[in-house]
């Protein structure tokens, strides 16, 4: 009878470890659906972004009051979490604060005293951010991709830390061991006496704290997944592998570059050797018109996107008015490819035709043509993901595949082709200006 608490506790954690994994699996599963890109250039430049912007948080503090919130919540988070070894320790071989038998008790305070005070920290940090979001109603909250799920996502999330953090706090309060040792409760030896001086209440309340505060976490771990929060584990291989050349870089298809190069210089070998390692062969499609069709690290981008609407909120063309977020272009793509997720899972693993896709049932012409390409909503992103590299796709699915761009951009596009540059000039004719009186 015993040991029925450390089988149950292992079982709770099997299942949630394992739940947690098998949806990871599936969420690399949906990434490699994208096309493979090398980003095996530039190893340490991307070491040093994905510990700058990910892990020292350099690109949250441009807004000085959101970026410290965030940063106290993400370091608390973090370092209190660090508990849970001792959670697990001891719920698996039936210990009782494991880190007091193997650390000195000032060494054991001082830890468990931080944890308290960032605790505190936290649960002021997350009421300001539900505030924020609720009360105060910042504009970057309030769009039209924001209602809904989106806005429950995003309290749901500050509910948990409230809870988590409450029962940490409660856990500590209420275990007599802790309290008499006099070190470490800095914050949890003032609510102590909220609940009573009964041992038998105190233990009971202690141990529902625990086992709420573990299967809480485990809860958390599972629901990130389904959630905009999944950024906190995908942040890192998002910076990663994200864009090292320089904002505005277009990535030519090299069979297109071929035929322009052909098409301006009349002297060039039109049987050529093509440079090594080019393309030899034009792509099966030119641009994107699904998430299949877009490279792996644009859809991990998709899946990392907090939802925090720096982009947008950046955004020339959304500030005028235009129909384009660059933050639901991403929440888009996102929803797009756990649509086809459950598509493959629903047909034994391959994606049977839904007739829907990406650009027209979720993203419209009107957004994409609306971009001013002017990298604003790639340099505000907290976690270096890149809205316009997916616009850009799309565009040229557009104009390469259904020709269906602006009149202006057809009209100067038949320019070009006709007389090499983009006005209506014969190339002999172009320096009569100059012989005007």
């Amino acid at each position: 009878m015993q040991y029925i608490p450390n089988i149950l506790f292992l079982i709770i954690l099997v299942l949630g470890v394992g739940y947690f994994s098998l949806n990871i699996k599936k969420l690399i599963r949906n990434i490699k659906l994208g096309r493979a890109v090398d980003a095996s250039d530039h190893k340490s430049e991307r070491w040093r972004n994905m510990a700058r912007i990910a892990l020292g948080q350099s690109k949250m503090v441009k807004r000085p009051i959101a970026g410290f919130l965030h940063i106290v919540v993400y370091v608390g988070f973090i370092i209190i979490n660090i508990e849970v070894l001792e959670i697990i320790i001891d719920g698996l071989f039936g210990t009782h604060r494991i880190g007091l038998k193997v650390l000195p008790e000032s060494v054991y305070g001082f830890l468990i005293g931080s944890f308290e005070i960032l605790a505190v920290l936290v649960l002021v940090s997350v009421v300001i951010f539900w505030l924020r979001r609720n009360v105060i109603k910042l504009k970057r909250f309030l769009s039209s991709e924001m209602k809904g799920w989106p806005k429950s996502d995003g309290n749901i999330i500050l509910y948990f830390e409230v809870v988590l953090m409450c029962l940490f706090l409660v856990m500590n309060a209420t275990d007599t061991t802790f309290q008499n040792l006099g070190h470490g409760n800095v914050i949890s030896q003032f609510i102590a006496p909220w609940f009573g001086d009964n041992p038998d209440t105190l233990h009971i309340i202690e141990r529902t704290a625990w086992w709420l505060h573990i299967v809480g976490i485990l809860i958390f771990l599972n629901y990130l997944y389904f959630s905009k929060h999944l950024h906190i584990l995908l942040a890192f291989p998002n910076t990663y592998f994200g864009s090292v050349e320089p904002k505005g870089k277009f990535n030519n298809l090299e069979a297109v570059t071929n035929e322009v190069k052909l098409m301006m210089d009349p002297n060039a070998d039109p049987f050529a050797a093509a440079p090594e390692g080019a393309e030899d062969e034009e792509p099966a499609k030119f641009g994107a018109s699904d998430v299949m069709d877009l490279n792996q690290i644009q859809l991990l981008n998709a899946y990392t996107c907090t939802e925090c609407g720096r982009c947008t909120s950046a955004c020339p063309a959304n500030l005028t008015g235009k129909k384009l977020s660059p933050r639901k272009i991403m929440m888009d793509t996102r929803d797009r490819l756990e649509e086809v997720g459950k598509n493959i899972d629903a047909n034994g693993g391959e994606f049977k035709d839904d007739g829907k896709q990406l650009l027209g049932d979720y993203i419209t012409n009107e957004e994409l043509w609306a971009c001013t390409t002017c990298n604003a909503c790639v340099e505000e992103c907290p976690v270096s993901i890149n809205p316009l590299s997916i616009i850009l796709e799309m565009r040229r699915y557009l104009v390469m595949e259904q020709s269906a761009a602006p009149m202006e951009l057809n009209n100067m596009m038949t320019n070009i082709e006709n007389n090499g540059a983009p006005w209506p000039y014969n190339q002999m004719d172009r320096l009569n200006w100059a012989n005007e009186d």
